[in-house]
């Protein structure tokens, strides 16, 4: 199929829910690119890549939750054995997506928009196996994300403070750092540069620009309200 007829059929499969196949579509897509890739193109990936795995990630939280309550203790071994089967067919699914971002659309990106976009992708599913990764396999995603996540914030850096991508990379990195990390003083600082950053450019960007970045500046806010919040509390326990 031609570029064009693998975009179409990745659009009917994302409406016919179908994500493995409208990440096999995208695959071919990618294939076939011989150029950088178009913000449509780009999205779909995102799009494509992210609800793949999402039923997977849902699924771990769902039984994680099912554990603690005591009521369910007596099927913690099944429970932790399907849970187990599910997290190394995330950590599959995730390394895979890792792998065709770093070989194949990478090596394709031409500005410092798509490098930053591909090098925060790279970062976030490297976040997601490391969400319930152990031992070995956890310390290598978790270098995995943070390497690529600060190359994408030198990639970004050209970017204007309320590109979407730069924001949504500062709001993904700031979650890597409170919530895998455990840094949450550092998460805490660059979602407020980032934050201090966009509002100073919000009033001089076009309509499309604005309506993305004001999504994402409300969920740095709300990041950053609670884990201010979280903060309050455990140094109000510490006393």
């Amino acid at each position: 199929m031609s570029l064009e007829e693998n975009i179409f059929m990745a659009r009917v499969a994302e409406q016919a829910e179908r994500f493995d196949d409208m990440v096999s579509f995208l695959q071919d897509v990618i294939k076939s690119k011989t150029d950088d890739f178009t913000t449509e193109e780009r999205n779909l990936l995102s799009v494509g890549f992210k609800n793949q795995i999402g039923s997977k990630r849902t699924a771990i939280r769902t039984i994680s939750a099912i554990e603690q309550n005591p009521k369910y203790s007596k099927f913690n071994e099944g429970l932790s054995k399907y849970k187990q089967r599910i997290e190394c067919e995330l950590y599959d699914q995730c390394i895979s997506i890792v792998n065709i971002v770093k070989d194949s659309c990478l090596q394709k990106a031409t500005t410092d928009e798509t490098k930053a976009f591909f090098y925060k992708m790279i970062g976030d599913y490297y976040r997601y196996v490391a969400e319930c990764a152990q031992g070995d396999k956890l310390e290598t995603v978790k270098n995995g994300a943070l390497e690529n996540y600060q190359e994408a914030s030198k990639a970004s850096q050209t970017l204007n403070a309320c590109n979407p991508i730069r924001l949504g990379l500062a709001l993904n990195f700031s979650v890597f750092h409170y919530e895998v990390m455990n840094n949450h003083k550092l998460a805490c600082e660059l979602g407020e540069q980032a934050l201090s950053d966009a509002l100073e450019k919000i009033d001089d960007v076009d309509e499309e620009t604005f309506r993305d970045a004001k999504s994402i500046i409300e969920l740095l806010k709300e990041n950053l309200s609670l884990w201010k919040e979280e903060e309050d509390q455990n140094n109000v326990e510490d006393l």
